[in-house]
């Protein structure tokens, strides 16, 4: 095989740092930890954006979510972004997806406006028959259910029948259905992380096999809300032994107009939507103690059984002899509330427990194996530095920088911000968060409420110095440094061909 690395991403959704078992002793991944163990964890890595679409288009385009189009859930990455894919695909490499995209690429066809939609995703047939190049993969294999949800379809509806599950409907509920909680009765032979699993493996044969280099991403669906999970991982762990994270007293005292609303019985969003009907994340979030313990229990055990098959996927690369030339990274799309801040899932709330995520690199002549490192990282990083790794050229237009000098241990750091940005609703939810290695700062757009944070002195975020006059200097000095970090990521890309 030549000896160029290959490269495999396996990310999570919804992830919250704090659920690796090396970090946290409420929950067992041995899995992730032996990744931490053979390569270096990075304590201080960000999301581009807090939700699944925009951040998912950011790790395939090395653009944030402002950039290439896809600012929300329920828009689309456009067919014309350059992607990652198409540069691995140029040198010579074999691409793969296996799992969740989430990308909603337009139908070929009359009767569909995309082909992760309705009915299409339904449709069978037609996705035995796919082979359309998919931004950048030359091979998907794809779902978009989580856990029983009713629209589950595509290659993992196909795999299931081919395995013998002809009544697979059976399994997947509509959303709206209550009757059923926690402990979801699908045989684990056919759950959607065993499929991850074994397809993943099945191109990883492949590929060694015919000595091709390859860039996998395999893409798991959970921990993502509901909470669903096959015995005996649903039981594994007991609701009254975990740590229920909370709202701090006096903590809504500077909080913004969201967090308050969402600590209400019946919050009134209609200055922010005139039907008065939904806003992302701005509901009403107080709950039921033992409701939520549960919740956590099975949270616990999702992330449990996906570290399971993330472990048959890493002794695959053992086996077929892969380890010592393949780049490894493992992490999620974006972090998750359940309890911190009396907050649950996601909304428009950068905390550290949404925007920061946990993140595992492992690669071949890594120096510093199995420490922790506080150098700061983002998901629209990963582009550059995978092609960098494989002596690629990076592409004009991406706005990340290579970290690969210091995921080999090499170097210290290769940024010291990082931006994430929420924009939701249009004109409704607009946050932009820039990060230093100790102080935090977010601004809402359209408000002058906006939020500043020591992570140093103040790691939990429960005291906002936004409104402080003492802290009056720090926030314009945070304010300039922001403005500054904004226009250093503006990639100009085209060359000056006269001087006119």
């Amino acid at each position: 095989m030549d000896k160029k690395p290959n490269i495999l991403l396996i990310t999570s959704d919804q992830q919250h740092r704090n659920t690796i078992g090396r970090f946290n002793s409420e929950i067992k991944t041995p899995n992730l930890d032996r990744l931490c163990e053979e390569g270096i964890y990075f304590d201080r890595a960000y999301t581009v954006n807090p939700t699944c679409t925009p951040t998912r288009a950011s790790l395939i385009t090395g653009k944030y979510p402002s950039q290439h189009g896809a600012w929300t859930l329920g828009t689309k990455l456009s067919e014309n972004e350059h992607t990652v894919g198409q540069d691995f695909t140029k040198a010579g490499y074999r691409t793969a997806l296996i799992g969740k995209a989430h990308f909603q690429p337009l139908s070929h066809t009359e009767h569909y406006s995309s082909i992760e939609s309705y009915p299409i995703l339904h449709d069978l047939d037609f996705w035995r028959n796919y082979d359309d190049y998919f931004y950048g993969f030359d091979h998907i294999e794809l779902a978009r259910n989580h856990t029983n949800e009713s629209h589950v379809g595509q290659h993992y509806a196909i795999w299931m029948e081919d395995k013998g599950l002809k009544n697979w409907r059976d399994y997947f509920l509509p959303k709206m259905d209550g009757t059923k909680k926690w402990v979801w009765d699908i045989p684990e032979e056919y759950h959607y992380d065993t499929w991850i699993a074994e397809r993943t493996n099945t191109m990883l044969e492949k590929y060694a096999q015919e000595g091709e280099n390859f860039f996998i991403w395999s893409s798991f669906f959970d921990p993502h809300p509901d909470y669903f999970v096959p015995e005996p991982w649903a039981s594994m762990y007991d609701p009254d032994s975990v740590t229920l994270p909370c709202i701090a007293p006096g903590e809504l005292d500077n909080g913004s107009v969201f967090h308050k609303l969402s600590q209400q019985e019946q919050p009134d969003i209609s200055s922010f939507n005139e039907s008065g009907f939904y806003l992302h994340g701005v509901h009403s979030q107080l709950y039921d103690e033992a409701v939520m313990r549960k919740n956590i229990a099975v949270y616990y055990g999702m992330t449990s059984m996906m570290d399971k098959y993330i472990g048959v996927i890493l002794n695959k690369l053992d086996k077929l002899g892969l380890s010592d030339n393949t780049v490894v990274v493992f992490t999620t799309d974006h972090g998750h509330f359940y309890g911190h801040h009396g907050l649950n899932a996601k909304g428009p709330f950068p905390f550290e427990d949404l925007i920061r995520v946990p993140f595992i690199a492992r690669c071949p002549e890594q120096m510093n194996k199995g420490t922790v490192s506080n150098a700061i990282q983002s998901l629209v990083d990963l582009p550059q530095t995978f092609l960098d790794f494989c002596g690629i050229r990076q592409p004009d237009g991406m706005s990340g920088v290579s970290q690969k000098e210091v995921w080999l241990g090499k170097s210290e750091t290769a940024r010291n911000w990082a931006i994430c940005e929420h924009h939701h609703e249009y004109k409704k939810i607009n946050v932009r968060t820039y990060i230093e290695n100790r102080y935090k700062l977010s601004l809402y757009f359209g408000m002058e409420h906006g939020e500043l944070f020591d992570l140093v002195k103040d790691p939990g975020e429960t005291s906002n110095l936004w409104y402080l006059t003492e802290y009056k200097e720090l926030k314009l000095e945070m304010m300039f440094r922001f403005l500054q970090a904004e226009m250093e990521r503006e990639p100009c890309f085209m060359p000056r061909i006269a001087s006119a």
